[in-house]
């Protein structure tokens, strides 16, 4: 039976894709990001897009070539949905939300959850998706360690959590390390490091942190283009 795989596209653009075949972007800050191997035209067409904050390295400018060729649907909330629509998408491709919220595309559940950081237009978020077997997948998109990042555990149970551990703009190595805590992963993917030069280069205190706090959670610290199954 096909597994479900996310691959990671650098910094904190992932691409999961569902035993289904559904297809889901988060974060694609795919031209101009250092530490992405493809090349936009390389990218399979999205069914669902995840904006987690309009910071360029999260948003990216690369939102309407992902959308328009295809059937994709753009979710993010009514703030930077007005931006998108500046930039070209057109709002039948996009379905807005807030914190809190639950929305149901093609059997996939995307709850947008709150994220401490900054962000132009709207607030920042994070993403828990629950695929069409009921795994479930915690983008924290750019934030701060935050206590009720528990309930998160509690109600939805998380299998792969992405979390930013660079340090300066999110959560440094001590922090993420503590969210595993808090949020009882089966796996975690490190991400928001090396990227640029202030940030945590490699995510080995990360990793020493987590088997310190954290020893019954997988570590996979994935390479800009490799994927796992789960």
């Amino acid at each position: 039976m096909m597994k479900n795989k996310i691959r990671s596209l650098g910094h904190a653009a992932f691409e999961i894709t569902t035993t289904k075949g559904t297809r889901i972007l988060i974060d694609p800050w795919i031209t101009g990001n250092p530490a992405c191997p493809f090349k936009v035209g390389e990218l399979d067409q999205p069914d669902l897009l995840l904006v987690s904050h309009d910071h360029h390295d999260h948003y990216g400018s690369d939102i309407p070539n992902l959308l328009n060729k295809g059937q994709g649907t753009l979710i993010c909330q009514p703030e930077v949905a007005a931006k998108a629509q500046k930039d070209g998408v057109p709002a039948a491709k996009i379905i807005t939300m807030n914190i809190g919220g639950t929305v149901e595309v093609k059997g996939v559940k995307v709850t947008m959850t709150q994220a401490v950081h900054s962000s132009a237009s709207g607030t920042p978020c994070g993403y828990i998706v629950t695929l069409e077997d009921g795994k479930t997948v915690y983008h924290a998109g750019d934030t701060g360690i935050f206590a009720s990042m528990k309930l998160f555990a509690e109600i939805y149970g998380i299998d792969v959590a992405l979390l930013p551990i660079g340090g300066v703009f999110v959560m440094d190595p001590l922090q993420a390390a503590a969210a595993l805590t808090l949020l009882q992963p089966k796996t975690v993917i490190p991400m928001h490091y090396r990227t640029f030069p202030v940030l945590e280069q490699t995510a080995d205190k990360f990793i020493a942190l987590a088997k310190e706090k954290a020893p019954q959670v997988e570590i996979k610290a994935l390479q800009p283009g490799e994927a796992m199954e789960f």
